[in-house]
């Protein structure tokens, strides 16, 4: 192979790199997050009962909440629920009734620009909305009674959360080490550090958490690989739980008995 043409897949490589990484740059919001917007008229047909509840953030902005009522009867507490990267709260209300059944009430909150919350989409409002929906449950709840709850990218939120406020228990569905993590194995090759917006390092939140932590995740999780998370043990206390669940994938994880009676035992009262 003589030199130009070496020089020649030098410059392609470097052009090739070049589009990536900005693209990714530009796009990174539209890649990483999936919202499903709602209009503020849209009636939701849960077949649970539920509340819906719309506060003014700001003059730009409203949070999107629905509180799920629990069916036991005794009321337990309440589970604060922070949900993932796409749709809406309609796609994880089928997760209610693993907790509305043991006497616990579900609220889940929607991010700004999904469903029907409104407002801008920053790392810092995730935290501050988070932040809402904890003092807006201790007027009814203390917190021996509220459990922080995060799927895949709400858990990251749900432990900054848990990091500056008591609660009962941290419960993390398929977590992260951080944000940065995740794309890297994708991008391996580009300063991400220095590209992505979102951080969101749970590593950092874990170790100022002093409630119980439990994780559950997947073996077979093709978004947020096992391995990732694995990286979160030397932050957990002597009696966290880190709990996998062999051929669990990232969406499936209530499918398996391994999950569901941990997740009843833990609920018990």
């Amino acid at each position: 192979m003589n030199r130009t043409l070496i020089f020649r897949w030098i410059k392609v490589i470097v052009l090739v790199y070049s589009i990536i990484g900005i693209a990714f740059y530009y796009l990174q919001d539209s890649i990483l997050f999936h919202p499903e917007p709602l209009g503020s008229e849209h009636n939701y047909n849960f077949t649970i009962p539920y509340k819906e509840i719309n506060i003014p953030y700001t003059a730009k902005s409203t949070i999107n909440i629905i509180q799920f009522q629990h069916t036991g009867t005794v009321n337990n507490g309440v589970v604060l629920y922070f949900h993932g990267n796409r749709n809406n709260i309609s796609w994880y209300a089928k997760y209610a009734p693993s907790f509305t059944k043991q006497g616990y009430e579900v609220w889940m909150i929607d991010y700004p620009g999904f469903g029907k919350s409104t407002g801008q989409f920053t790392e810092q409002q995730l935290y501050n909305w988070g932040l809402a929906l904890y003092k807006l449950a201790r007027v009814r709840y203390s917190p021996d009674s509220i459990i922080i709850y995060g799927k895949s990218l709400g858990t990251g939120i749900a432990a900054q959360l848990a990091s500056v406020r008591d609660c009962r228990q941290l419960i993390l569905e398929t977590p992260y080490y951080d944000f940065q993590s995740i794309a890297k194995d994708w991008l391996p090759f580009y300063p991400l550090n220095r590209m992505m917006r979102f951080k969101i390092p749970t590593w950092q939140y874990l170790p100022k958490v002093d409630a119980p932590i439990i994780i559950f995740h997947g073996t077979n999780d093709g978004v947020i690989g096992y391995r990732n998370a694995s990286r979160l043990k030397p932050f957990l206390k002597v009696k966290d739980l880190f709990i996998t669940i062999e051929g669990g994938s990232h969406n499936d994880l209530f499918h398996y008995p391994l999950v569901t009676q941990k997740l009843d035992s833990l609920l018990i009262r």
